[in-house]
């Protein structure tokens, strides 16, 4: 829910960062001010503001003749956005090898048997969790801060390729095999199966586009 104080050009964007976060509006997907404006219950000026907002975050961007166009990756941005998540996310499965709480540990195991026994609908968020849980497990704020800059990036990978039970089942067995280097305090171990996760999401979103 958008705060109080929100002026409306905040509401507008923080409603369209959820919109294209929860998968309503997909790359590739116009934004028309006014069905926005209808769909938010705005003026357009503040919807016009928004738009203005996410160009200048590279989430969308002004095509002729069509206006506001959801952005959507190359082939070889996506392979160069997953080179640097595979750097971040391997440092931080190390890290959280070392200062990993026991409780964390349960508390990530908790959530990715949720995961494995959820639907696709439900896996996306659950998997962005344990991810997140994974982060705050190394106590590092900068690294925190280096994986919410690739934020914008990563909402522009388009639906979830969680979207069947064999996928939800592959990934919760690699996240099993991240937690148990993590408990067991084996850096090098993590970092591996960090990456290896990576590697095997990055071959999923390629066979998507068609490669």
């Amino acid at each position: 829910m958008n705060s109080p104080d929100m002026s409306q050009g905040e509401a507008a964007y923080a409603s369209l960062i959820a919109a294209i976060r929860a998968g309503t509006f997909a790359p590739g997907d116009r934004l028309r001010e006014t069905d926005i404006a209808d769909r938010l219950n705005l003026s357009r000026t503040p919807v016009r503001e928004a738009l203005r907002r996410l160009e200048a975050d590279g989430i969308v961007e002004h095509r002729p003749r069509l206006g506001a166009i959801i952005r959507q990756l190359s082939h070889g941005e996506l392979v160069e956005l997953y080179e640097m998540r595979t750097v971040l996310e391997r440092t931080a499965a190390e890290m959280a090898a070392k200062h990993a709480s026991p409780a964390e540990v349960a508390a990530l195991r908790a959530l990715n048997a949720g995961l494995a026994a959820s639907a696709s609908a439900k896996a996306a968020a659950l998997n962005q969790d344990f991810h997140r849980g994974i982060y705050l497990a190394t106590r590092n704020r900068f690294l925190l801060d280096a994986a919410r800059a690739l934020n914008n990036a990563l909402m522009l990978l388009g639906p979830t390729t969680l979207d069947d039970p064999a996928r939800i089942a592959l990934v919760s067995e690699q996240h099993e095999l991240i937690l148990d280097a993590i408990e067991d305090g084996d850096v090098a171990a993590a970092g591996d199966a960090a990456e290896a996760h990576l590697q095997t999401s990055l071959i999923h979103r390629l066979k998507g586009l068609g490669s």
